[in-house]
């Protein structure tokens, strides 16, 4: 397999062009398979069925099964995938990014059925699978942050913060922290009455729900997630002088990029216990909905969580967009964050662990996998990967997240179930009694 320095000589001007062809073939195909787009349910769906469980007989969800024809594009993906050189790092990489616009486009084609569930745990994962290696998955460590949480403070311990800021005003808080971080492209805020979820963000736009309201820790965590890290990967990867793929995101890369956002929210403490828990019970509901529970059954395990209904209808909604809302057949995205962050955390731990700091900044050169950064950070030498052009601050220091890192390790050694306040106290007294039954010289 060749290596970047091989890649400097002349004669291999027509592998670069080679790959930029095939690049470009792959944005031409890939931007048209937008798959949360396509699965989305319509908005007044919510109003029906929370108006069936109010009147104390909720009403499974019917929501209309549109299937695209990507057939097209699916001929374009293979034919793609036929011509890439897989011996070439980058050719690898160009051919794994095909691969999951295909499978995702194969995803679409198939809603509603078990053909959906096959291709979304492809992309994004089952939280019951256990990797070589390891003894637990990511339902196991999702239980973990659910009873550790329970044992710090207490569910009823966990104070809700107030969402009281109107949308107007929270966009403009947030036009004041984007401005001086993307200095060199516009990102706007823009509010749109009809959008599913509270924000998305885009490569031009960060997009609020104008109708919604909004706390004083969603400003830090939009910032940090969705801005800091979904925004400035697209941007990024369109500032890449030749494989432009790097800003479409390829549906392969979403277990990373969603790793790394929630990532960047609990290493800058942008992130609260509530979220946590709220990521943490989506994994769980995963596997019950992949196990057979129905979507009336997940909407109570988020409301019997301390959840409202109004947020248990929309977590479990996300379960079972292109699903059925039977079961078995659903949309496995959301058990992908806690797994994504936890393989952020220990590849992290693993690249400085070995001296390759400098290959962190590699995560927001673009939309990538774990695997990319190390497949793709040879070629930065000769110029064919750039650095990214923004990067959070937290990022830019490793000694930050080395002392971070170092500190909650070694105070895992400290067990709290043996613990209680009073234990404090009467670690003190036993220390001062232990000290007067020794005679002072």
């Amino acid at each position: 397999m060749s290596t970047a320095a091989d890649e400097v000589r002349p004669e291999n001007d027509k592998v670069l062009s080679t790959l930029i062809e095939q690049d470009q073939a792959l944005i031409g195909l890939g931007k048209k398979i937008r798959v949360l787009k396509a699965i989305d349910w319509p908005q007044e769906m919510e109003a029906t069925f929370l108006a069936s469980y109010e009147r104390g007989n909720p009403v499974l969800p019917e929501p209309p099964r549109r299937t695209p024809d990507l057939s097209h594009e699916m001929e374009g993906l293979k034919g793609l995938m036929a011509r890439i050189d897989r011996g070439h790092p980058i050719g690898n990489w160009l051919f794994k990014n095909t691969w999951s616009y295909l499978t995702a486009a194969q995803m679409l084609m198939s809603v509603g059925t078990e053909q959906f569930t096959r291709c979304s745990t492809a992309l994004y994962g089952r939280p019951d699978t256990i990797y070589p290696g390891q003894q637990s998955n990511a339902v196991d460590a999702a239980q973990d942050l659910l009873h550790i949480s329970d044992d710090l403070v207490g569910r009823e311990g966990v104070p809700p913060v107030p969402a009281d800021i109107p949308a107007e005003e929270f966009a403009q808080r947030l036009r004041e922290r984007l401005g001086p971080f993307f200095d060199k492209d516009e990102v706007k805020v823009v509010l749109d009455p009809d959008l599913p979820s509270k924000a998305t963000a885009g490569s031009k736009s960060i997009n609020l729900r104008s109708t919604a309201l909004f706390s004083s820790l969603d400003l830090e965590q939009l910032t940090e997630h969705e801005a800091f890290v979904h925004t400035a990967t697209l941007l990024n990867g369109k500032h890449q002088p030749y494989f432009k793929s790097l800003g479409l995101g390829a549906p392969r890369t979403t277990r990373a990029q969603e790793g790394l956002a929630t990532f960047s929210e609990i290493i800058t403490g942008a992130i609260d216990l509530n979220r946590l828990r709220r990521i943490a019970l989506r994994v769980v509901m995963v596997e019950r909905a992949l196990n057979g529970a129905d979507f009336i059954e997940i909407f109570r395990g988020f409301l019997d969580a301390g959840q409202s209904p109004v947020e248990s209808y929309q977590s479990a909604a996300r379960i079972f967009r292109g699903g059925d809302p039977h079961g078995r057949i659903c949309f496995t995205k959301d058990g992908a964050y806690l797994e994504g962050v936890m393989i952020i955390y220990v590849f992290i731990r693993k690249v400085l662990q070995a001296g390759k700091a400098e290959m962190l900044p590699m995560l927001f050169a673009g939309r990538v996998t774990t695997p990319d950064v190390i497949t793709l950070s040879p070629y930065l030498e000769n110029g064919w990967i750039s650095r990214a052009v923004y990067v959070p601050p937290w990022a830019r220091n490793p000694q930050r997240v080395l002392s971070l890192m170092a500190f909650f390790t070694a105070a895992q050694r400290f067990r709290l179930d043996t613990l209680s306040l009073d234990s404090f106290i009467a670690a003190e007294e036993q220390r001062i009694d232990e000290s007067l039954q020794t005679p002072w010289q």
